[in-house]
């Protein structure tokens, strides 16, 4: 089999895979921009918590560890 052969077979396949995904991408319910923005604030609100819980737990640890070495 030839190099152009082989090239062409590569970039058929590189081609049908994007044409295949633009399909599905046509066929995806996308979010409203309300949902979006809710979406949003969640996953804002959710990572400060998180943030924050950590942040104690380590101080937490932080001091009760000095506590015991001290």
């Amino acid at each position: 089999m030839s190099f152009l052969v082989r090239m062409k077979r590569g970039f058929g396949n590189t081609f049908s895979f994007f044409a295949d995904s633009w399909a599905e991408l046509k066929k995806v319910k996308w979010p409203s921009r309300k949902e979006l923005i809710s979406y949003t604030l969640v996953v804002l609100f959710t990572v400060a918590f998180v943030t924050v819980y950590f942040y104690v737990l380590d101080l937490g640890i932080s001091e009760l560890l000095r506590l015991i070495f001290k």
